[in-house]
């Protein structure tokens, strides 16, 4: 079942009145009252196919607007509609793991029905606060995730209950960047795992799988896909039902790191659902509903005493728009962001993260260490440096830097080309054997660079590789 069963015998039933596209208006003339929003209504095609709707607006004269979830092709004006009284519901999280499933909780990895006689849980929950949630005001304790990813594990700690933001535009490397990470992180950390995928492509979603399931990390994962050629309902709500299953992992004791791939696709999907349903925009096209949108997913990403959820999400930024309305205002939830850059993706420099530009709450030294937090503050300032000369070099040369520049210039190389890594992920394709590099080893490289002990060393030899041996 996908979705709960009515718990009285009163049956709310309805008729279509207007059908504009995914949006579909349905009277209730004659019922006692009219279903609430995120209720699930339930009609059928010309041709007996089943048309699921939700619920997204009550308007006057005992009428709802609602939005398809499945394929409404073929749904006609007057065909009759019944409430069933519930919303959609996920599977227990018991039941998740290895499974690839839909918004609705059905599988998509051809492996059978998803779930036994578990409760399900419905995916829209009211706004209560768990008698073991964290209080403000109470001492946290910050524990830091190594991930193995010498860039991210240096500069942009992961800290237990965090939410870190992958933003980049097209083909700079925010998916294989996630799939790295979830790999690293699973198969040494045996840590719980929910994958969202919110509009992205189905090739994607295939791959991801069968990379999953060959990798032998799959049964520490449970994925759920609202794909690219779904309804906008669907891509708008499948980031509910994968929070939904991580909260479930959350409340059995679980550590869990939930991945969105991608956050920018769910509210481009609101943007469609707000245009179909006539709302003014607001700026650049966005709903007006945007920031509560955003919040109201964000608010449940959110730890316990005993728990806690880690998010890690992709971000699409448009064009390479930092500043688009969409992108700022997922930014405001973010404790990291990791920006990918275009020109270190042109360069050969992977993952193609720009240090200046990115940014961690979790670089402290009460966090990551004395130590950790000297070495990381140095290197920020060798790339600040190295920024202001490379445009000098790429007019004169490096000939005319001062020795001390030259130096600084070289051993800035070295660090880029150092904190480079080849991903187990992208064996296949770039012949490279992944490396798994511990936080230590890096710290190690990186102060041996800094302090000279390298400066004979051409820069080509630190160029993807692990550990400094």
């Amino acid at each position: 079942m996908r979705y709960m069963k009515k718990t009285d015998n009163t049956v709310k039933k309805g008729r279509v009145i207007a059908v504009k596209g995914p949006v579909v208006d349905v009277s209730f003339q004659g019922a006692d009252k009219i279903p609430s929003v995120y209720e699930v209504i339930k009609a059928r095609t010309v041709d007996g196919r089943e048309v699921i709707m939700e619920v997204i607006e009550q308007m006057e004269n005992m009428v709802v607007r609602c939005v398809c979830l499945t394929l409404n092709i073929g749904l006609r004006r007057n065909s009759e509609t019944v409430a069933l009284g519930s919303v959609i519901t996920m599977p227990d999280s018991e039941d998740c793991y290895g499974r690839l499933m839909n918004v609705f909780g059905e599988p998509l990895d051809g492996r059978g029905p998803v779930g036994g006689t578990r409760k399900r849980v419905p995916i829209r929950r009211p706004g209560t606060r768990s008698k073991n949630e964290v209080i403000l005001g109470r001492k946290r304790e910050y524990r830091i995730i190594e991930t193995g990813l010498k860039m991210l594990d240096l500069l942009f700690p992961f800290v237990v209950g965090s939410k870190t933001g992958i933003l980049g535009g097209a083909a700079l490397g925010k998916s294989i960047l996630t799939l790295e990470i979830i790999h690293n992180v699973v198969r040494k950390r045996g840590a719980a795992c929910v994958f969202t995928g919110a509009g992205e492509r189905i090739r994607e979603g295939n791959e991801l799988y069968l990379e999953m399931k060959k990798s032998g990390i799959l049964d520490r994962v449970a994925l759920v896909f609202g794909q690219m050629n779904e309804s906008p309902g669907v891509r708008h709500e499948v980031v509910f039902s994968g929070i939904t299953v991580a909260e479930s992992m959350q409340e059995k004791g679980e550590d869990v790191i939930f991945f969105l791939d991608n956050v920018f696709r769910f509210t481009q999907a609101g943007a469609e659902l707000s245009a179909l349903m006539g709302r003014i925009p607001s700026e650049t096209g966005y709903q007006p509903t945007l920031v509560s949108e955003v919040s109201e997913f964000h608010e449940r990403i959110r730890s316990s005493a005993a728990s806690s959820i880690t998010a890690v999400e992709a971000v699409y930024v448009p064009a390479d728009d930092l500043t688009d309305p969409a992108v700022v205002t997922i930014f405001s939830h973010l404790d990291s962001i990791i920006v990918l850059s275009r020109e270190y993706v042109q360069r050969g420099l992977y993952p193609a993260i720009d240090p200046i530009l990115s940014s961690s709450a979790y670089l402290d030294p009460a966090i990551v260490g004395e130590r950790h937090f000297k070495i990381a503050s140095e290197i920020r300032k060798v790339f600040q440096k190295f920024e202001e000369l490379h445009k000098l070099v790429a007019v004169v040369g490096t000939h005319e830097l001062s020795r001390q520049e030259r130096v600084l210039y070289e051993r800035a190389l070295k660090l880029q080309n150092f904190l480079t890594q080849p991903f187990f992920v992208a064996e296949e394709y770039t012949g490279r054997k992944g490396r798994f590099v511990e936080l230590e080893d890096t710290l190690n490289g990186c102060e041996g660079i800094i302090s000279g002990r390298f400066d004979r060393a051409p820069a080509e030899k630190f160029y993807m590789i692990g550990e400094i041996e």
